[in-house]
């Protein structure tokens, strides 16, 4: 993250059916803190994720229930990362009766699945769960029919890029959610996206470019060859050096995605070189 991040409130109404509570856990890796979304207009309402358990989180959460007299009827968990699902017991404790879905129950009993296009309603929204892996296997994001809208969790971020899993997974999962809706996309972390399937397609062409980048630099003659790291120290020369060790992690996902579709192939040394089927 180079560009500075945009103040957000703790509770902010940002349609006429959602409004975002602040996890209160901001760091360099939540941005202003994870988001998660009260969905509804009547008194029981759904909810998106439950922050990682913080204290700021259940009081803004509370308060904003007991300011509209609603309850919490659902609780949808987008995936397993603790900053998503950490606020269950708090969540539990202030409301017993609420019923929490995640895709993949991680083993607890108490938790009801998930599946690909599982609908969920509520007064005033419904909610379509839509399988997207990449950031995690089990990631969901969701479509707000009403709005046309997608919750798209950590795949696509309101500022700055998102991190992988599977960077194979995760770029057919961006080519897929770009088209199920047309409208705003709300984030699992910063601002609301004014327009989700444009911020969507810039993610794939930021993607396909430095995978470009990485077959060009494989393409220059080098005896020794290529480690992931002589890589990271040609695209990433301009950065500082502290972002090269978590800029290898990307280059080496991009390396496998690369030797997945038979362009790149890895030597006993571990050093990287074009398979002969690349298309520069």
């Amino acid at each position: 993250m180079s560009e500075p991040l945009v103040p957000l409130p703790d509770v902010e109404q940002l349609s006429e059916r959602v409004v975002r509570v602040l996890g209160g856990n901001p760091s360099k890796f939540t941005l202003q803190g994870t988001n998660t979304y009260i969905i509804g207009t009547g008194t029981k309402r759904l909810l998106i994720d439950t922050g990682e358990g913080k204290e700021a989180w259940i009081q803004s959460l509370k308060s904003t229930l007991s300011q509209h007299n609603i309850t919490i009827d659902k609780a949808l968990l987008s995936h397993w990362h603790p900053d998503h699902v950490q606020g269950v017991p708090d969540l539990l404790a202030h409301s017993p009766s609420t019923k929490v879905y995640k895709n993949n129950s991680d083993g607890n009993d108490e938790w009801l699945s998930i599946s690909d296009g599982q609908t969920f309603s509520t007064e005033g929204a419904t909610l379509r769960a839509f399988h997207c892996p990449g950031h995690t296997t089990d990631h969901m994001a969701f479509i707000l029919e009403e709005e046309d809208a997608m919750f798209t969790a950590d795949n696509v971020l309101g500022q700055g890029t998102a991190v992988f899993e599977d960077l194979a997974a995760y770029m057919k999962s961006l080519d897929s959610m770009a088209k199920q809706f047309s409208g705003c996309a709300y984030p699992g972390h910063g601002p609301v996206i004014d327009n989700g399937p444009a911020r969507i397609r810039e993610y794939i062409k930021h993607r396909k470019q430095r995978e470009q980048q990485v077959l060009d630099v494989l393409a220059q003659e080098r005896k020794e060859g290529w480690t992931s790291m002589d890589i990271v120290k040609v695209i990433y020369k301009d950065y500082p050096q502290n972002l090269w060790e978590p800029a290898e992690k990307g280059v080496i996902q991009i390396l496998e995605k690369l030797r997945g579709e038979d362009k790149v192939v890895r030597s006993e040394k571990g050093t990287w070189a074009l398979s002969g089927k690349a298309n520069l």
